[in-house]
């Protein structure tokens, strides 16, 4: 008997990692992206990042570089476009802030 147990155990638990790529299919990060509310740009946290809607208005700020916008930052997220320094906040792709740091 408890070698039945263990052939149900075993054939049970081998359905189910066969099942799992196409449950990952179904389920896929795409079905969980989730708009995320654009950043004010007069909230405390982004002007306290210098953050800007559009990087040509940072030309003037001291840690600006020219092509450094928030689509080539290590912190932004493509598939919501939000930032990791603006946590459940999206922000304008063409954006800046003194915090960029360039993808590796």
């Amino acid at each position: 008997m408890a070698n039945q147990s263990r052939r149900a155990f075993m054939r049970n638990s081998m359905l189910s990692l066969a099942a799992l790529p196409l449950g990952a299919g179904i389920l896929s990060k795409t079905a969980f992206a989730q708009a995320l509310p654009r950043l004010d740009p007069s909230s405390s946290n982004a002007q306290a990042l210098s953050y800007v809607e559009n990087a040509a208005d940072a030309s003037d700020h001291p840690a600006y570089e020219e092509g450094q916008r928030c689509d080539n930052c290590m912190f932004y997220s493509a598939g919501n476009e939000g930032c990791q320094l603006f946590p459940g906040k999206s922000v304008e792709p063409a954006g800046w802030c003194q915090s960029w740091v360039a993808q590796s």
